[in-house]
């Protein structure tokens, strides 16, 4: 294989047509002038100088390789120069995958500001369904994703992100938007709105309605829908009742449906970032990792006030967990 360090001293030498001189200018010793060259004439089986004497001149072969030797001695310096100058940077490719919920709400305020401060990030983000997005985090096709509890891989690395509260909403004219907070046995009466089996949502109200003796096949589901948005804006439209996020609540239809609350019945849905720490990142990768399980991120800490100030609709896992949003979970 060629060597730019190779032709580089050929570079020389044919400009110097002297192979003292050329050891002069490349700080190097006449002999070592000489091997480089002769390896050079081996690798082509051609003769690329005449030499007569202390007197040098060009062959034919040794004309033609000038202009080519030029060129990759160039590009070699650039490489050389472009490396150099990402010495320290944050360069390279970043892909996240995250829920419809998250992905909306959070990740491009997260996304944006990260770019902001590394302009060499190239990013990419892929929208689906957590258990997908974790999937796609085993296989090695996105660098981080989100997940809830139950998609947690005992592969990966996570770290609390958020708490995302999910409350109960019903349409401005229900009975229940008059009322302070309804009893969990009420939830039978109404006709419901429910997110697909499996989804973070569903799943948290499932849970926390067991430990009232309340059982998912209890109610009466008028209809299943495969994201929370959709709930909130049937909900709108007086179809039904239904359990979402607070997130969507404060963003999408605030003033258009009523939460109401149930007694003893505080729903959250703790939200995890996490990475297969066993593949080496990029320094992308790594920057946007040390970025978001940073407890003092000013852009969450904005996203935090946000909420509290859009009704509370989601806290940091570092505020709720006392400063400890590091703790890794496996």
């Amino acid at each position: 294989m060629l060597d730019a360090h190779q032709l580089n001293v050929f570079l020389t030498a044919a400009r110097t047509l002297n192979f003292t001189a050329a050891a002069r200018q490349l700080h190097m010793t006449q002999p070592s002038v000489s091997q480089h060259i002769q390896a050079l004439e081996q690798h082509f089986d051609l003769r690329l100088f005449i030499r007569s004497g202390r007197h040098l001149r060009l062959t034919d072969a040794g004309e033609a390789l000038l202009p080519m030797a030029q060129e990759m001695v160039s590009i070699s310096q650039s490489i050389d120069n472009k490396m150099e100058s990402l010495k320290g940077d944050v360069y390279g490719r970043l892909t996240v995958g995250c829920s419809t919920t998250v992905g909306k709400y959070v990740l491009p305020f997260l996304l944006a500001s990260f770019m902001q401060q590394y302009p060499k990030v190239e990013a990419s983000c892929f929208v689906t369904p957590r258990k997908i997005a974790v999937q796609m985090l085993v296989d090695g096709e996105v660098n981080v994703a989100l997940a809830s509890k139950q998609e947690l891989n005992p592969n990966l690395e996570f770290c609390r992100f958020i708490t995302d509260k999910v409350s109960l909403i019903v349409p401005l004219n229900h009975p229940w938007a008059e009322r302070e907070w309804v009893e969990p046995k009420e939830l039978l009466q109404a006709n419901f709105i429910w997110r697909e089996e499996g989804s973070g949502t569903r799943f948290v109200a499932e849970e926390k309605l067991r430990e009232h003796g309340i059982v998912f096949e209890q109610f009466k589901t008028i209809l299943t829908l495969g994201n929370s948005e959709a709930i909130a804006l049937a909900v709108q439209e007086g179809i039904g009742v239904g359990f979402v996020s607070q997130m969507i609540i404060s963003r999408l239809v605030k003033g258009k449906v009523k939460p109401v609350k149930v007694r003893d019945m505080d729903i959250e849905q703790e939200i995890f970032i996490g990475r297969d720490a066993n593949r080496m990142g990029t320094t992308a990768q790594t920057a946007f990792w040390e970025f978001v399980t940073d407890p003092n991120n000013p852009v969450l800490t904005q996203l935090m006030l946000a909420s509290d100030e859009n009704g509370d609709d989601f806290t940091l896992a570092n505020a709720k967990m006392n400063g400890k949003m590091h703790e890794r979970v496996r």
